[in-house]
């Protein structure tokens, strides 16, 4: 399938806090409550519709641990957007985004946009970090901020769609590069573009990587 854009992102915070599941949610349409451990880094894109335009994301997650951190900062360098995920029923995953935060700022473009994510919001019961919280951090932070569930999907496609309809609107102003790609964001094809993909519809894409983590 055609595309305009093609959009890198990166998903990053504490391991435990499910970044893979969220992106598993999104790209399948499906939750598993197992999940290894990432190792390094996995790969995933699909395709979605901002604004008429089949943009194509292409998702790196990483891991969480300490361990693969040098990993995880190489893959910032070229990536349009990032998602920075917490876990609300554990603390120390919030107390730590500061940290990842700073990882995100030194080692990627300063025009990369981020979107705070509390994650697990089913877990209502053992929330142990107030939803004020985590909107006052990206308030001061100058993020875009959603608390979602990759168990019941609760705002996982509104997550990965409205980072990059932010995105596309600072292309459309001008704040983005797209003829750099070390922007994170590579010019597609052009050619006719299909609307029949509603706003809110992924279509799993897994081929095709324009990326790899040499270039990034």
């Amino acid at each position: 399938m055609t595309y305009v854009y093609l959009f890198k992102y990166i998903i990053i915070g504490d391991t435990g806090v499910g970044k893979s599941c969220l992106l598993l949610q999104f790209t399948d349409k499906r939750f598993q409550p197992v999940h290894d451990l990432t190792i390094g880094v996995e790969f995933e894109a699909c395709m979605v519709n901002i604004d008429g335009k089949q943009i194509k994301l292409q998702i790196w997650d990483t891991a969480g641990q300490e361990s693969f951190r040098s990993i995880t900062r190489s893959y910032y360098r070229g990536a349009a957007g990032a998602l920075l995920v917490y876990d609300i029923t554990r603390r120390e995953t919030f107390n730590h985004l500061i940290s990842w935060l700073e990882d995100a700022q030194q080692h990627s473009s300063s025009n990369m946009v981020i979107m705070l994510i509390g994650n697990k919001s089913d877990l209502e019961s053992h929330r142990d970090v107030k939803r004020e919280e985590g909107a006052a951090f990206a308030h001061e932070h100058g993020l875009i901020f959603m608390e979602t569930s990759a168990k019941t999907a609760c705002n996982v496609e509104e997550a990965f769609i409205n980072t990059a309809k932010e995105i596309y609107r600072q292309i459309q102003q001008g704040l983005f590069d797209v003829h750099n790609e070390a922007t994170g964001i590579k010019i597609g094809p052009q050619q006719c573009i299909s609307t029949s993909v509603g706003p809110s519809t992924a279509q799993r894409n897994s081929g095709d990587i324009e990326f790899n983590s040499g270039c990034c």
